[in-house]
């Protein structure tokens, strides 16, 4: 039942990287954070009961819940609905990130990761992940879809505690977790900032901010 889960939200991935409606992306972030729930409650490793509070309130409340319906009320508030201009086209996109998810199954079957604090699949697909949220940034155009891939490259940092990190995640997780916050409601901030400024919310626009000057 686990691994179905993981290979689930190794297959999420793909469809973040084909869609270019951002409310479907923000809704698939929201299905990933209730997959990633399940598989920590599923697992076979448990840890000790605050931590797996504190790692399902992260899951089910935070990434399923919170963070999607912060995004939702950015999206709605600066109407920016799609990405219809990426830097590759989404065809491409998906046969790059197919490879880079395709490698991850590779990697969980090499026989000498397996070992008794490494859960190979986890690993795998957490590898490719953190890879097809990096290739998602640097090809998407709009700056509230680099806050997607951040939060997409997070949870693949999550799923990578889960498999390398068993006997201290909540130490993991509540550092992870505190950097989204920051990035996550700043860069939401930033980009209500610059619709204000801006017609697009295209990250080309940055380059054209400045410090402003006063005269004495």
């Amino acid at each position: 039942m686990i691994n179905t889960l993981i290979v689930l939200f190794g297959l999420t991935m793909l469809y973040m990287v084909t869609t270019s409606r951002l409310k479907a992306q923000i809704r698939m972030l929201s299905f990933q954070g209730l997959l990633l729930f399940l598989i920590l409650y599923l697992g076979e490793d448990k840890t000790d009961a605050a931590s797996l509070v504190f790692l399902s309130v992260e899951t089910l409340l935070v990434k399923a819940i919170v963070i999607p319906s912060f995004l939702k009320k950015v999206l709605k508030k600066n109407e920016t609905f799609r990405d219809n201009d990426p830097n590759i086209p989404n065809f491409y996109s998906l046969v790059i990130a197919s490879v880079l998810l395709f490698a991850g199954f590779i990697i969980s079957n090499i026989k000498g990761l397996s070992s008794e604090n490494i859960t190979t699949l986890y690993f795998g697909v957490s590898i490719s992940t953190i890879l097809i949220s990096l290739f998602f940034i640097t090809t998407k155009k709009k700056i509230l879809t680099h806050i997607i891939g951040y939060i997409m490259l997070e949870n693949g940092i999550f799923l990578l505690s889960l498999s390398v990190a068993k006997e201290m995640p909540m130490i993991v997780s509540l550092g992870v977790l505190l950097d989204v916050f920051i990035a996550v409601f700043i860069l939401g901030l930033l980009v209500n900032k610059i619709n204000n400024v801006f017609d697009e919310l295209n990250v080309c626009k940055l380059c054209r901010l400045k410090d402003c000057e006063y005269d004495d």
